[in-house]
Parts: C-alpha cells; sequence; structure tokens
C-alpha cells in the first residue's frame, strides 16, 4: 500500500509529486511508460518554457531537468518503462514492466498526469490514397528532435495548433521547405507569439478557412490537393490548389489521455475530454486527483506546473486527512461563446478563498468584456482587449461574488463591447 500514487512522469506528474512531498506525504510513486522522466518536454527543444514559474527563458528539456533534480533529492520513487493497464474505483493500479512483469499496486490517493494525445489521419478522414509521409507533428518532433532522422523536404502542414506552428519552424531550420500551413477554422488554433515567430518571421504562408480535401500518392505522399471551406467548413468547388509535397504534418488537435480514467469511473466533461474537477482538482471519485493536459489542454508549461502544484498539495491534504468529505458546491456552467470552464465544481467550504478559473472561446473578439452570471444575473464582469479560441484565458473569482450565486449554478459568458 502506497500512500500517493502518480500516473504520468510529465511536467504534471512531476509538480504534483514534488508538491505532496513539500507537504509531508514520503511513500510517493511516480509510475511513467516512457524510458526517462519529463514527457513531452524531453522533444521540445525550443526555448520559451518556464518564463512564469521560473522567471527564466528555458527549453523543454531544461525545464524538466529542473523537476527531477528535485525527485532525486526526496524519497520518492520512479517506476520508468512501466505501462498502467488499469485503475479501478478503489485505487488499485494494474501495471506491467519487463522488469517486475504484471502487478497489481494500491494506494490511499492518485495523481492522474498522464497528458494528452494527438488527432491522427483516421479521426479527421481525409480522402484519397494511403501513403507513407504522413505524420502528427509530436511524432515528426521526436523523430526530428530526439532521433535524429529528417521526416521530408517539401512539406504541407494541416492544422495550425502550437506543435505545428513549432514544426514548421523547425522543418525550415533543417533544410526543408515549407509550403504552407493550412487551417479550417477562420482564425489559429495556436497561440499568436508562435504565429509570428515560427511563420511570419519565415515567410510562410497561413491559409486560413481551408483544408487538405485528398492526398495522393503510393509509396509515398507526391502531391495533396487544398480547397478553400465555407462557414460550415465545407469545401468551396472551383477553388482547389496542388501542391507538390513529400511529407504532410497533422497539427489537426489534442486529446486529454483519459482511457485510465474511464476504466475507475471518473465523471467526464464532453467539452474537454478530461475529468470533473472540483477547485482542489479532485475529481468525482474522492481521493482521486487529476491535473495537466489529462484535464483541458494548456497553452504553457507553467500552467500546468501551477494546477499540478495544486493537486499534489490536495492529494497531500487527502493523505493526511486534513479535508473534510465533500459537501455542497457550486457548478459552472459555459455561458455564451465559451467552449468549456475548468474547475466544473467548487465546494462551498472552499468559497472564502479566491478561485481561478480557466477557459476558452469558440471565436476572436477584439473588446469584450467576460461576464460572470447566476439566474441571468451579473454578478462581475471583466474587459478585455482581445480574446482568441487559441489561447487560454483565465479569471479569478472572489468570495464576495461567489457568495452570491443563487441555486448553486455560475455562468461565465463573453460578449462583444459594441463600440461608440
Amino acid at each position: 500500500m502506497h500512500e500517493l500514487i502518480v500516473i504520468g512522469g510529465g511536467p504534471a506528474g512531476l509538480a504534483a509529486a514534488i508538491a505532496a512531498y513539500e507537504k509531508g506525504v514520503r511513500d510517493i510513486l511516480i509510475i511513467e511508460r516512457d524510458q526517462k522522466l519529463g514527457g513531452i518536454l524531453n522533444q521540445c527543444i525550443h526555448n520559451g518554457f518556464g518564463l512564469h514559474y521560473f522567471k527564466e527563458e528555458l527549453t523543454g528539456p531544461e525545464y524538466a531537468a529542473r523537476f527531477i533534480e528535485m525527485i532525486e533529492k526526496t524519497t520518492i520513487k520512479v517506476l520508468l518503462d512501466t505501462m498502467v493497464l488499469e485503475v479501478t474505483e478503489n485505487k488499485e493500479v494494474h501495471i506491467v514492466n519487463k522488469e517486475q512483469g504484471y502487478q497489481i499496486l494500491k494506494s490511499k490517493a492518485l495523481v492522474f498526469a498522464m497528458g494528452c494525445r494527438e488527432r491522427t489521419r483516421g479521426a479527421i478522414g481525409i480522402a484519397g490514397s494511403r501513403p507513407a509521409g504522413v505524420f502528427t507533428a509530436g511524432t515528426a518532433q521526436r523523430y526530428v528532435n530526439m532521433e535524429g532522422y529528417m521526416v521530408g523536404k517539401k512539406v504541407i502542414i494541416l492544422g495550425s495548433g502550437d506543435i505545428g506552428l513549432i514544426m514548421a519552424r523547425r522543418m525550415t531550420l533543417e533544410g526543408a521547405e515549407v509550403l504552407a500551413c493550412v487551417e479550417v477554422m477562420p482564425y489559429s488554433g495556436g497561440l499568436t507569439r508562435n504565429i509570428v515567430q515560427c511563420l511570419d518571421d519565415y515567410e510562410i504562408p497561413l491559409l486560413l478557412s481551408h483544408t487538405i480535401t485528398e492526398i495522393r500518392g503510393k509509396s509515398r505522399v507526391n502531391q495533396v490537393v487544398v480547397s478553400e471551406v465555407d462557414e460550415n467548413r465545407q469545401p468551396v468547388a472551383g477553388t482547389e490548389q496542388i501542391f507538390d509535397c513529400d511529407t504532410i504534418l497533422l497539427s489537426v488537435g489534442l486529446i486529454p489521455e483519459n482511457e485510465l480514467s474511464r476504466d475507475a469511473n471518473l465523471d467526464l466533461d464532453s467539452k474537454t475530454n478530461g475529468p470533473f474537477v472540483f477547485e482542489n482538482m479532485e475529481t468525482s471519485i474522492p481521493g482521486i486527483f487529476a491535473c495537466g493536459n489529462v484535464v483541458h489542454v494548456h497553452d504553457l508549461v507553467d500552467f500546468v506546473t501551477a494546477e499540478s502544484i495544486k493537486a499534489g498539495t490536495s492529494a497531500a491534504s487527502y493523505i493526511l486527512a486534513q479535508t473534510s468529505e465533500p459537501t455542497n458546491c457550486l457548478t459552472i456552467k459555459n455561458g455564451a461563446h465559451v467552449t468549456y470552464v475548468v474547475p466544473q465544481k467548487i465546494r462551498d467550504e472552499n468559497i472564502d478563498r479566491r478561485t481561478e478559473l480557466f477557459f476558452r472561446v469558440n471565436k476572436v473578439f477584439d473588446e469584450s468584456q467576460i461576464l460572470i452570471k447566476s439566474q441571468g444575473e451579473i454578478l462581475a464582469k471583466q474587459k478585455k482587449a482581445y480574446i482568441v479560441p487559441g489561447e487560454m484565458e483565465k479569471i479569478k473569482l472572489s468570495k464576495n461574488v461567489l457568495e452570491k450565486v443563487m441555486n448553486g449554478e455560475l455562468e461565465i459568458c463573453v460578449e462583444e463591447v459594441s463600440k461608440g
């Protein structure tokens, strides 16, 4: 019986384990399926990490190394190259590796930090043949940055998520020609800084409201057909462009890795594809906590770290019996133009503290305002100069606002501010 098992040794799992250790929990086990700690950060060799948390600019491996060094100074145990097969509601963790074989471990509390995975070609159903040369952007990133393989020379990128934007720059720096970044939506799905630094600075065109409608090639991709799409994201006849290329990188969305969450019968949010969580990152099952991209996809690893510290601290409080059983809680609803909000629930006994909510919108806003409503009544508002779907937003709610909530429901909305 362990006090705490953390599933996932990426930035979320490392930060949660360290936070729990600092709160007095000593019997902690991190389980990681890869052969080293660090998760996705190990292949993110570009800089831009750590500006919020460490107040300096680091590469992904440097950011991970800071936490790995902290882990090495503690009694936290680590199982690498170990796959978690199943997690039960009573916190039994079924694992397998080549050293110990199949085992069932038990724990007082769990932290889910499994991260997310990429959508593939099969998930979006592009027509055409099935040649080699089609990669997810993250797979290409691992090949180029960690394995030392060049995946192609003439590249088209479908989707404008951050990994795709970063790989547009990376492929260019390695000598490939990136012909275009093609995005089906009328706006980019990535951070503004990545559009500027990875596309604009290298004169790579961003084709908004376009998509790939056909892939051509036998043994290897040799052409793609790109078409403009209408407001319903349907291809417009007569707008086809043909690009000669040998590689397609897909940056078409990330999905929280929640097969284990389903095994454990956690309540999942259909909007985030991650677990419903309370303000302390506890899930619908007491003693099971979740953090990072397994809950919702983050823009910055610094935000993952902050959220995971909260999960680890809360898990420690649960283990050390410093928390009470759940009582009444507020439910957070997605209002106008809001895709999702995390956390989805706030316990009544915790509204004496300021609560931070993260959310995303479904359209581009210039001058706008965030509205906090309950039963149609506006409780608070905050003006914003610019909000886009590709960047996560956050708002802090005070005790005064939360105490005004009626019938236990709070709604987050965004609306444009009329000019003049």
